[in-house]
């Protein structure tokens, strides 16, 4: 209890700083006042641009290790060249996954955690469609009672139909690459693919309950782990073929003539078939700490002011549906989960959905984004787009 008492004041301290503006947590369960446009093929044009920029940068290096290979001796000093043989592992590496993972990576979320180039530029660019980003206020947040929280707050975003905080993309582009780390790694080390991404699970579901989550902030957040495992899948997309659903993605880079090169349509494949209402923080809760009185006054706010506005939302929806055809409403009402009075309201779940949930059992407001009774899968090995 004092220990992270202390963390918290320290990581606060550092927050509130001049000039510092950031989030770690989000907040799905108040909605935005007006609709979010849709940003998903902006993301994904950028996400795109910087993966291109990666490419030429690893092959612009391709290029030169092949230079140094066939100049002569006497001109090898002069080119700044290494030894032949070394050129020949460093050209080697440089047409590996690991390689090109590791660039995209530099593109797209370096920077000392939780800071990301992808995440600042997530909750700073001007977006063409707005309202882009929806932010809640200090005293409507149901943070309120952990300043630290409630102040560095992600605002909420629209990809492809999904909302969730800008925090997630961050996750996606950082912690995933940690997972895609610890998952080669263990392959180098004799693991099978799917021991190799449990351990890559077990460090998130480690990292939640410490330093990226309940330690400092509280929560243990499912939709974090979620994106996780989507940026291990997405570091992992890069150079292999992966499932989602019951198709077979082809890689997006592939070596043609010694260069990496973009082989898919990355408009329509890159991000949009990896994101899902698993980053939602309402349809896949966190668990809250029951310090001080946090999970007791969270369940409270959700419960009085939370349902009403998702009612309320669902009552609006179903007005501006009347008239049209189902294919026309951009998603389905709203409806609010009953807290049961005999049981917790935020289980503890292994990084996800737990299997076989249904959205009415969630003991918070949610939507069934495909219709009453809708199943939200298990993700971090079992999610079923991935």
């Amino acid at each position: 209890m004092k220990i992270q008492i202390i963390v918290r004041s320290v990581v606060l301290a550092a927050l509130l700083s001049p000039g510092v503006a950031l989030g770690f947590e989000t907040n799905q369960y108040d909605l935005p006042p007006k609709p979010l446009a849709d940003i998903g093929s902006e993301v994904t044009a950028h996400v795109k641009l910087k993966l291109q920029t990666a490419v030429d940068k690893v092959n612009a290096e391709i290029a030169s290790s092949e230079r140094c290979i066939a100049a002569r001796a006497g001109e090898r000093g002069m080119h700044g060249c290494g030894n032949p043989d070394n050129e020949k592992i460093r050209l080697a590496y440089l047409r590996s996954e690991d390689a090109i993972a590791r660039e995209a990576f530099a593109q797209l979320g370096d920077g000392f955690p939780p800071f990301t180039s992808m995440g600042t530029w997530m909750d700073s660019h001007h977006f063409l469609a707005q309202p882009a980003r929806y932010r809640t206020s200090l005293w409507k947040s149901i943070f309120i009672l952990n300043p630290g929280v409630a102040l560095t707050i992600s605002p909420t975003v629209n990809l492809y139909g999904s909302e969730f905080g800008t925090d997630k993309i961050a996750h996606v582009f950082q912690q995933g690459y940690t997972y895609y780390k610890i998952y080669r790694q263990a392959l180098a080390e004799g693991a099978t693919p799917v021991e190799a991404t449990d351990k890559a699970v077990r460090w998130g579901q480690k990292s939640e309950r410490t330093f990226y989550g309940t330690l400092v902030a509280g929560v243990y957040s499912n939709g974090d782990l979620c994106a996780n495992y989507v940026g291990l899948k997405f570091y992992q997309g890069l150079t292999k073929p992966i499932t989602i659903g019951s198709a077979i993605r082809a890689p997006v880079l592939e070596i043609h003539n010694g260069l990496w090169m973009v082989s898919v349509d990355t408009k329509e494949l890159l991000l949009k078939p990896l994101i899902s209402d698993h980053l939602n923080e309402a349809m896949n809760p966190s668990i809250f700490t029951s310090n001080l009185g946090w999970r007791w006054y969270i369940r409270r706010s959700v419960k009085k002011r939370s349902c009403a506005q998702w009612r309320a939302s669902a009552n609006r929806v179903a007005g501006e549906a009347k008239g049209k055809t189902s294919a026309a409403v951009a998603r389905p009402p709203a409806r609010c989960a009953p807290i049961p009075s005999r049981r917790k309201i935020f289980d503890r779940g292994p990084g996800a959905v737990a299997a076989g949930s249904v959205v009415s059992r969630y003991s918070a407001c949610i939507v069934a984004a495909h219709g009453t009774g809708a199943r939200l899968r298990p993700c971090c090995g079992g999610m079923t787009i991935l």
